[in-house]
């Protein structure tokens, strides 16, 4: 592939591909494949879902609340570029000159590091691998703290520019958490729309535990990032070959695909308060927290279904 080393950006080029990974907005900042761009906000660290109205009875949101910021901003460290294995580092402007604008590779390595602002800080490091066929494997690595409170939820969250018609996925029917796991029947599922549950105070919904891969279906277009001659059934896909893929890589993993950012869902009191929907909210997770609620709205998850941010949480995926 064409490998396009700019001062704030690095650019990859391959068959029917364009990726761009930003510098500055730390983080894989447009993915165009067949010719349509699927990124509206880079993949970002993600350490927040919104609460439940078992996490409220609990009081969770009033031990763990340093994640909630955590998940809205976060500290950039560094920026790591190997081609074909050399660390390249960050490129810089004057070391640019060198470069034709001819470069090639068989395979590109960026790796983000990340501290989140809780106190203590944690790092994060994210890692895309990208192959001549466009393949991502995407790494991510959550370094444990000591003395940092439980952690809602782990992963990466996406922002796709248009509503997605729906999606696709191999794992367990329905809706399900690490403790709402066994009337979950493994098989290939397809949902229509993003549907939001219609709990009276809006909280975290849709969650899809052990998942094995999610194709997620795009909406006609909605904004000028998404042009070009794509003929759109009314499905929203062409011949199967439009969508964006999740597939697992070592093991499954959990995710969810909602109109909404846990950020949206929190600051609603009730459902006539949500935003009109305009975008997809693909959450891709490594680890997450249990509902509880055994014999209350307020009882705590058990301790196998509670996340210990002083221990290391490592997960992989492809994006295809």
């Amino acid at each position: 592939m064409k490998v396009i080393y700019g001062d704030c950006s690095l650019g990859l080029q391959g068959d029917k591909f364009d990726y761009i990974f930003n510098y500055g907005a730390r983080a894989l900042e447009s993915l165009v494949k067949n010719g349509r761009e699927w990124m509206y906000r880079g993949p970002v660290p993600t350490f927040w879902r919104a609460l439940t109205d078992n996490d409220r009875g609990n009081g969770l949101h009033l031990r763990s609340g340093m994640w909630l910021a955590a998940d809205q901003f976060i500290r950039y460290k560094e920026v790591r570029v190997l081609v074909d294995g050399k660390d390249k580092r960050q490129p810089d402007p004057r070391g640019n000159n060198r470069y034709t604008g001819q470069e090639t590779a068989a395979a590109v390595e960026i790796l983000y590091t990340y501290e989140t602002i809780t106190v203590p800080a944690a790092k994060v490091q994210v890692s895309y691998q990208v192959d001549v066929r466009g393949r991502i494997l995407v790494k991510v690595h959550y370094y444990g703290k000591e003395e940092l409170p439980e952690l809602p939820a782990f992963g990466m969250r996406f922002v796709l520019p248009a509503l997605a018609t729906g999606f696709t996925y191999e794992g367990l029917s329905g809706e399900t958490y690490p403790d709402r796991m066994a009337g979950g029947v493994p098989g290939i599922y397809e949902v229509e729309g993003l549907p939001v549950t219609p709990h009276l105070v809006p909280q975290d919904c849709g969650m899809h535990m052990e998942s094995k891969w999610v194709r997620i279906h795009p909406g006609r277009a909605m904004s000028n990032v998404t042009k070009g001659p794509l003929a759109l059934s009314a499905r929203g896909c062409s011949d199967g070959e439009d969508s964006l893929e999740i597939h697992m890589a070592d093991a499954p993993f959990a995710f969810s695909c909602l109109p909404y950012t846990a950020q949206e869902l929190e600051n609603a009191t009730h459902q006539e308060e949500l935003p009109p929907a305009r975008r997809t909210v693909l959450c891709v997770l490594g680890a997450v927290r249990g509902v509880g609620g055994i014999d209350s709205w307020g009882a705590e998850p058990e301790p196998a279904y509670r996340i210990d941010a002083a221990r290391d949480i490592c997960y992989s995926f492809w994006i295809v």
